[in-house]
This record gives structure tokens, sequence and C-alpha cells, in this order.
């Protein structure tokens, strides 16, 4: 096996390995640092990565702690994004099982463990008012909506 590429993910925290296996074909395998935290010592989590992964050899030591060191700075960035809640829509009995966009977005169905799933259109009127309108079937049918 040879590594390749290193790869950062930004959520959730990790670095991805980009390898070449025996038979040639290459290979991601992924290395969650869900418990990083900004205050971190990099050169700590910089030896426990070196010795737990094969892969990652000590000529890759200023690549890898070059990754580290951005992962911390996005930790550190301010998050500015704001979410409000709109509306609640209380269509199944039971919790959610998924739930899945049309691409235009103007529709969505819902699968619940009531074993139903709805299909939610979502219609903006002349007043800029959202107008919902559902419609409710088994599961097995449900494909036939979108």
């Amino acid at each position: 096996m040879k590594l390749k590429k290193l790869l950062l993910r930004y959520y959730p925290p990790g670095i991805i390995l980009q390898y070449k296996d025996k038979d040639d074909s290459t290979k991601l395998k992924p290395i969650d640092l869900l418990d990083i935290t900004p205050d971190v010592d990099l050169e700590v989590l910089l030896t426990q990565l070196i010795n737990q992964e094969p892969l990652i050899s000590e000529s890759k030591r200023p690549a890898v702690r070059q990754l580290l060191e951005r992962l911390v700075a996005k930790l550190l960035e301010p998050q500015y994004s704001q979410f409000d809640l709109f509306k609640v829509l209380r269509a199944h009995i039971l919790p959610l099982t998924n739930c899945a966009f049309n691409k235009s977005g103007d529709k969505f169905i819902t699968g619940s463990y009531d074993r139903t799933c709805k299909v939610i259109s979502l219609l903006w009127d002349a007043a800029m008012q959202l107008q919902i309108s559902m419609c409710s079937s088994y599961l097995w049918t449900a494909a036939m909506f979108l």
C-alpha cells in the first residue's frame, strides 16, 4: 500500500488518506478526528496518528501537520450562520425515518415508522405565504408521487 494524497475534511473533522492497494486500485481511508479542539497539542496528535496509521510515515509529518493546523484554524473561525424555525409540520404519528427533496426543491417526501409516507408540496402564493399540501400513501407506492 502506498499513500498518494492527504485530504482534509472539515465536517466531521478528519483526514482522508488516498492510497494505492496491492492490486493498484485507488482506495480511501478516513481518519476521524471528532474530539479535536482548538487547544489541542498538535505534536502529540501528530505522533499518535503516525504511530497508529501505517500509511502515514515520518516523512509525511510536515504535510499532516499543515492539514491539522488548517483544521484547527477552521475551528477557531466564528460561525455566522443563523437558522430559524419557520414551520412545524405534524405529518406522521411516529418519528421520521427518511426525508428527501426533489431537484427543484418544491416537493419533499417523508417516511415514518408508522409505515406511511407523505409527499409534501411547497407553494408560495402572491402574498408570499407558504401553502402546504400533503398526500399520504403507504411506503411501497410513494415513489410514484415524485
